[in-house]
């Protein structure tokens, strides 16, 4: 009995589907197994990010976390689209795109030097009350 051409060109997506899944659920088996485990209070302990926790969660966080998390944001995804735009550069329009470019990174370089006169980039820290 012959497999139909169709059903053997679904048989490379099954065959792909399959590595997916054992590369992603592989590492976790393996930890899983070999990983050591350890019992207790401390085990049961707030983790967060390696610094011992103080305080409630419930903390009301300053807006300048916020306007710092925004430009991140800005700026990689402004990042993201110089790289189609370096790849493209250079076919055709060299001056013109070198003139876009310019002009982008000069905005981005603007916004930097305006957030660092609003005081972004200096956090001051709250006094924890015990």
């Amino acid at each position: 009995m012959e497999i139909p051409a169709a059903l053997s060109d679904f048989s490379f997506v099954l065959v792909y589907l399959l590595a997916a899944a054992l590369f992603a659920m592989g590492p976790l088996i393996i930890a899983f197994l070999i990983a050591p485990k350890s019992f207790g209070a401390t085990r049961d302990a707030v983790y967060e990010c390696g610094m011992p926790a103080i305080g409630s969660a419930w903390i009301q966080v300053a807006v300048i976390y916020y306007l710092f998390a925004l430009l991140f944001l800005a700026f990689d995804v402004d990042v993201l689209f110089l790289f189609p735009v370096l790849l493209a550069y250079g076919k055709g329009y060299v001056w013109r795109d070198l003139i876009e470019i310019t002009i982008f990174i000069g905005i981005l370089s603007l916004v930097i030097v305006y957030a660092w006169c609003r005081g972004v980039f200096s956090w001051k820290r709250k006094q924890v009350n015990p």
